[in-house]
């Protein structure tokens, strides 16, 4: 039998109108910002389907600033994000687009400082969240577990190697994708573990051959 979080019926603590146009809002652009690994200088939103034609009024737009800023979702700064980015030195940017194809509160981040990293998520309601593609592989990371992204040489042993090292810390797996786009290419893992793997363990992950990107990206409050 399924349970029901009573979060799942009133949705989470936030500031805004919406659970999914500003609280997901929050979380996207707080994931974005994990994954991207460290302050853009420049973002791009590209905002899609109902966050295109409503998120204004619902403050989506200060919502994703804020996530980027690292602003929690009962953040009393969140409406003040524009100042505040231009604080940072984070220009911002901001498109809309109707495409049936993306789920109706769809977001594509586009971050760039020195070097640039394209992003796609979406809010699913009362605060839930995911990220659907990072660099054009697909992934599913929601927040809601310690997440290993990694992005690699598409070679034999790779898996194996990764994984000794995350048994070596004594971190159990939760979950574990693999994704390629071609053979040989690059290819990315997507592990949800049951504890934050140590900074040993992200250094050790890091120094494989083969591993370009190694982001840990931590559990987003709702």
């Amino acid at each position: 039998m399924k349970y029901i979080s009573i979060l799942d019926i009133i949705g989470p603590t936030m500031i805004g109108p919406s659970s999914s146009h500003t609280a997901g809002a929050v979380r996207l652009g707080l994931l974005a910002r994990n994954i991207y690994g460290k302050k853009p200088g420049w973002v791009k939103f590209t905002l899609y389907n109902s966050f295109a034609k409503t998120g204004k009024g619902h403050g989506t737009d200060k919502a994703l600033i804020a996530g980027i800023l690292g602003f929690k979702v009962d953040d009393p700064r969140i409406k003040n994000s524009y100042e505040f980015a231009k604080k940072e030195s984070i220009l911002v940017e901001f498109e809309t687009k109707n495409d049936p194809s993306r789920h109706p509160n769809s977001v594509d981040f586009m971050l760039y400082n020195e070097t640039s990293m394209f992003i796609s998520g979406k809010s699913l309601g009362a605060g839930e969240v995911e990220i659907d593609n990072i660099k054009g592989f697909k992934a599913n990371i929601r927040g809601d577990l310690p997440t290993l992204f990694m992005i690699h040489k598409d070679k034999p042993g790779m898996l194996s190697k990764v994984t000794e090292v995350i048994q070596e810390a004594n971190v159990n797996i939760a979950t574990l994708n693999c994704e390629r786009n071609e053979k040989g290419k690059e290819a990315a893992m997507t592990i949800c573990l049951d504890s934050i793997p140590t900074a040993e363990t992200m250094n050790k992950l890091e120094n494989i051959q083969g591993v370009y990107i190694v982001r840990s990206i931590n559990v987003i409050e709702k």
